[in-house]
């Protein structure tokens, strides 16, 4: 391992790449030049490798323990660590709001410097705000028509009930003079979905809570929760690659150190974790059979793709095409 440096463990790019891992009740450590986590069996242990040079995020729940060895190799290869309770939620350490950051001084510096071009200024600001809105619904779109899966459990993005929303979604966004008006829009856009996706699950009682409820007959909730914190690990990871500051949001505010994280990950949660929650529950699937499925899903129609295709174009969005490639040679 001396040999390796951190760029080795980099050649995969960070949108390709295909893992998230959540842990429970196994010891994280470096052995023979990977990093392994281990468990415990009757007969002996049993250790299973991580492919850290294509993982994005590593999760560690309930009964978990690193070493600083494995820490830093996840930390050469950019992975993103956090420590969560059972299932994943909630989160107990945090570091940028979310994860522990890998450290490198040679991440890339133009996207940050787009995205103060504007970002002081307030009409600007609002504009990206709408921008992420407006992509989100795009996003939304493109998956709802395209997933038959989807499809198959009645989430018709041509239904009347969702056009109609989308109506009124996009006349308010329009209409937005600060970002206040548009988290009340987003948050009327997500009731109906959410009353949407309950209809179509059989679960007419649903009623969204964000905390973890032990006596919940209903585990649409549970997996909304699990399935978000999934999202914002993956836009926490668009950020740090890109070298944007969590604190910089356009929507959730600026009293929120890492709101960014929220902005980001809002642009998939709507399209992919909230229809396969209520799908999963009402197919009482387990956390594991979730988190699988949830996973498929963003790789399927690749969610880190489309997180960072949006994060660029707005971080660039001031630059000609001249300033891009000058500041790449």
């Amino acid at each position: 391992m001396d040999d390796f440096s951190p760029s080795d463990l980099k050649t995969i790019l960070h949108s390709k790449r295909a893992n998230m891992y959540y842990l429970e009740y196994c010891r994280v450590m470096q052995k023979d030049g990977r990093v392994l986590y281990l468990t415990e069996a009757k007969n002996e242990n049993q250790y299973f490798n991580i492919p850290i040079a294509n993982t994005t995020v590593l999760l560690l729940g309930n009964g978990t323990s690193i070493t600083q060895a494995a820490m830093r190799m996840l930390a050469q290869a950019g992975v993103l660590v956090g420590f969560a309770g059972g299932g994943g939620t909630p989160l107990h350490m945090a570091c940028e709001v979310e994860w522990f950051t890998p450290q490198s001084e040679y991440r890339p510096t133009e996207y940050l410097h787009g995205w103060l071009q504007f970002w002081f200024d307030d009409e600007k600001r609002l504009k990206a705000a709408k921008t992420f809105q407006q992509a989100r619904i795009t996003y939304l779109q493109k998956v709802w028509q395209k997933d038959r899966d989807l499809k198959s459990e009645g989430f018709d993005f041509n239904s009347e009930k969702i056009q109609g929303a989308l109506t009124t979604f996009n006349a308010r966004t329009d209409a937005a003079k600060k970002q206040s008006d548009l988290l009340l829009t987003e948050a009327q856009l997500t009731k109906v979905l959410y009353k949407y996706a309950a209809n179509n699950t059989n679960a007419a009682e649903f009623k969204r809570q964000h905390q973890p409820d032990k006596n919940s007959i209903n585990k649409a909730n549970d997996f909304l929760n699990h399935g978000n914190y999934l999202a914002y690990g993956l836009a926490a990871s668009c950020l740090w690659v890109l070298g944007i500051p969590h604190g910089f949001a356009v929507m959730h505010g600026k009293t929120r150190r890492g709101a960014l994280v929220f902005d980001v990950a809002d642009l998939i949660k709507d399209a992919l974790v909230l229809p396969w929650a209520f799908i999963c529950a009402k197919e009482n699937a387990t956390e594991q059979e979730f988190r699988q499925q949830v996973l498929q899903t963003f790789t399927d129609h690749k969610a880190l793709d489309f997180m960072f295709d949006t994060v660029k174009e707005i971080a660039l969005q001031d630059y000609s095409t001249q300033d891009i490639e000058a500041k790449n040679l």
